[in-house]
């Protein structure tokens, strides 16, 4: 299966190497085609400049070892995709629709509400109870 990590739970399992959300990535990683979009990169990379400069290097070799696939974005028309409540997150949900990924795993809130068939979407926790047990 192709599945797309948002940058929430990358942030989580960089800062914190030993919690369950990295024993989630690493799951991912070892059983699944990891697709991480360029936009969820950059926002990663933003992240860390701001609240974690120190860990910056740790970063930027974690990400570069993490994907199998790095999506590049193409235009977003957000009339195109389904309504997401906060518009700061379409261009995850473009980027996860456009690559074709089969699930997205967020822990982002604002996802909760959407309905789509594809792809599907995942809190870690119910990525780890389907797919760890």
């Amino acid at each position: 299966m192709r599945i797309m990590i948002d940058a929430n739970v990358i942030y989580s399992a960089i800062l914190f190497p030993n919690s369950h959300i990295s024993k989630i990535v690493e799951s991912i990683k070892e059983n699944h085609t990891l697709v991480i979009s360029d936009y969820i990169i950059d926002e990663i990379d933003l992240v860390f400049q701001e609240k974690c400069a120190d860990k910056y290097i740790e970063m930027k070799t974690a990400l570069n070892n993490l994907a199998d696939e790095i999506f590049e974005m193409t235009n977003i028309e957000s009339e195109v995709y389904p309504a997401i409540r906060d518009i700061d997150d379409l261009p995850v949900l473009a980027g996860a629709i456009q690559s074709n990924v089969d699930i997205l795993v967020t822990g982002d809130k604002d996802f909760d509400d959407l309905k789509i068939e594809s792809p599907r979407i995942l809190k870690p926790r119910q990525y780890a109870d389907e797919f760890m047990t």
